[in-house]
């Protein structure tokens, strides 16, 4: 894609190496915080709330993004698997490439809050990072909860199912926050994934 070398040049300067490090480390603060003392409303301080950005708390426009996936047990170990994409993403693409996808799914997920007025949170950004890595490496085996074998383009299925029922099962609002907040993906994958489904299909003579 011409257009992404471009952009990709110009903002080579302006990359964050390891970027998920940065990320990665903050949501586990976050998330330990919040353990540590309960009362405090640190997740809805940090949230992508459109109407309280237009009062001035113009933080929110970042610090959605450290919002941890969930707050139970298995926290931990979704921020270390984040981690993971995210790293392996980084090594795949080099630097300026990872940030300005994390930069597209930011970008759209804000769009996607102040079009439709509801809160944003991270989920679908993180789940963007999934089916890059998925879209990458589809032929990837991993030991699911370290012990089954899984190969990762079963994982992307799963996630486009619960995506599309996200979708079929949301407001218009919600529908429009999930396809902005995916954005990211399409705009990266979009073509190939278009050219993949025109070749599948079967040719008339």
């Amino acid at each position: 894609m011409k257009w992404l070398d471009r952009l990709e040049r110009k903002f080579d300067r302006f990359s964050i190496g390891n970027l998920m490090q940065y990320v990665c480390l903050t949501m586990a603060a976050v998330w330990i915080f919040s353990i540590l003392q309960p009362y405090v409303p640190l997740r809805s301080l940090i949230s992508l709330s459109p109407y309280r950005i237009r009062q001035g708390q113009i933080w929110r426009l970042i610090t959605f993004i450290f919002d941890p996936p969930g707050y139970g047990l298995l926290t931990p170990f979704l921020i270390l698997f984040y981690y993971w994409i995210g790293r392996s993403l980084e090594y795949y693409w080099g630097t300026t490439r990872f940030n300005l996808y994390y930069l597209f799914g930011i970008l759209g997920a804000v769009l996607g809050a102040f079009l439709t007025g509801a809160t944003g949170t991270s989920e679908y950004l993180n789940l963007s990072l999934l089916l890059a890595w998925v879209a990458l490496f589809p032929d990837m085996q991993v030991l699911l909860l370290g012990l089954i074998p899984f190969k990762l383009k079963w994982l992307g299925w799963i996630e486009g199912v619960y995506l599309a029922l996200d979708f079929l099962a949301g407001s218009w609002p919600s529908r429009v926050a999930l396809l902005l907040s995916v954005a990211n993906f399409l705009l990266f994958f979009g073509p190939t994934l278009w050219n993949r489904l025109r070749r599948s299909w079967p040719r008339r003579y």
